[in-house]
């Protein structure tokens, strides 16, 4: 019988697929265990923005660089992963659009403008007709907006089913709807994975890349417990004529966001609520999101509602990802990327393979080691 893979990935959305892939690349053996179908939790979920500099908020800095850095791989990632896999991953480069509906509105936006920009942040302010020059369907209460030209969108979708094809291709293991019940330890080391099905899964290497579900985990030192949780969000597809869509740029509104695609969907997302695993699909949450990009776009009331649909970010303390090395020794965190789970999705994958392959932390990384709670949680004095 052949040796067990070094390395065991818990979790198959695009953080697990994408260091997978890294490290099958390597030549590292490794197999990743996902427990449904890989890409299908909180990746398919997503809207797929890569806005860097539109999500960047006062307070976040270390995060705002973060981003900036994981937004920069992007192009040459979705080309490598593209020829890889033989599938398009829809990346497109219109920009972002961010607008302001009343006066209280542009003066938010006009702060968070100036933070960003003193952050190095490419932006423009535009008036409510340059707005609408750009996207003329936008309603006539506008106040002002801000187009980001480098904050673009990549189908989240696709690039899953892509990342699931190239890691296969690579070399690399899936085991799908195999959930891990626990991490198995000998002292003070990781020794392997017991598998829900009652098998024992021999490794000395495991990355917890599992989202939302990574406090689940069994078997770990209370002290290495991920402090990550399910941050529940209601989100729905329009159908717009892909031959005259009504929104070419992704389109961040008050209340809502819009990210338009190739295929004439156009996605509204997305509520953000403390409910746990819950799945339903709320009348409220519908009709905050419909009436949210309503304001913003009016010809939306002509569009069919095309999907509905709720998805669990994973959300940290700090809503900054956890990264590298935490409790036994062969534990690696890649978890608790809150929004920002596809934008970081190539940066993760390096960092990740790097400390794996050659056991360097990078300085991009020391912000979000994962024992940065436990560190202000140890009494003074």
């Amino acid at each position: 019988m052949s040796a067990p893979p070094a390395t065991a990935i818990i979790g198959g959305g695009i953080i697990g697929l994408a260091i997978g892939w890294r490290l099958a690349q390597a030549g590292v053996g490794v197999e990743i265990f996902e427990r449904e179908a890989a890409g299908r939790g909180a990746s398919w979920a997503a809207a797929g923005m890569l806005a860097a500099g539109v999500e960047s908020e006062p307070g976040e800095a270390a995060l705002c660089r973060l981003n900036r850095l994981g937004q920069a791989l992007w192009p040459d990632f979705a080309a490598e992963l593209e020829a890889a896999a033989g599938l398009g991953v829809g990346l497109r480069r219109e920009g972002t659009i961010e607008i302001a509906l009343t006066r209280d509105d542009a003066a938010k936006l006009r702060h968070v403008f100036d933070f960003q920009r003193a952050q190095g942040v490419t932006l423009e302010w535009l008036t409510p007709a340059e707005a609408r020059a750009r996207e003329p369907h936008l309603g006539t209460q506008l106040a002002g907006a801000v187009f980001s030209p480098h904050d673009h969108q990549v189908d989240n979708r696709a690039v899953v089913v892509a990342l699931r094809r190239a890691f296969l291709a690579a070399g690399g293991v899936l085991r799908e709807a195999t959930p891990v019940a626990a991490v198995v330890c000998a002292g003070d080391r990781v020794a392997g994975l017991e598998l829900g099905t009652g098998e024992f899964h021999p490794c000395h290497r495991v990355v917890l890349a599992a989202g939302p579900w990574s406090s689940l985990l069994a078997g770990l030192p209370e002290a290495a417990r991920p402090a990550v949780r399910p941050i529940k969000g209601q989100m729905l597809a329009l159908g717009m004529d892909p031959a005259a869509p009504l929104l070419s740029h992704v389109l961040w509104t008050p209340r809502v966001y819009l990210v338009p695609r190739g295929d004439g969907r156009l996605i509204v997302g997305a509520t953000t609520e403390e409910r746990g695993f819950d799945t339903a699909i709320t009348a409220g949450g519908m009709f905050s999101l419909l009436e949210g990009a309503w304001r913003a776009l009016p010809a939306i009331e002509e569009l069919p509602i095309i999907e509905t649909w709720v998805g669990f970010r994973p959300g940290s303390r700090d809503d900054a990802p956890l990264l590298g090395p935490h409790g036994p020794e062969g534990l690696v965190f890649a978890t608790g990327h809150h929004r920002n789970g596809i934008l970081l999705a190539p940066l993760t994958a390096e960092l990740i393979a790097r400390y794996l392959l050659e056991g360097a932390i990078d300085p991009a990384m020391h912000p979000f080691l994962p024992d940065r709670f436990a560190a202000r949680e140890v009494p003074v004095g």
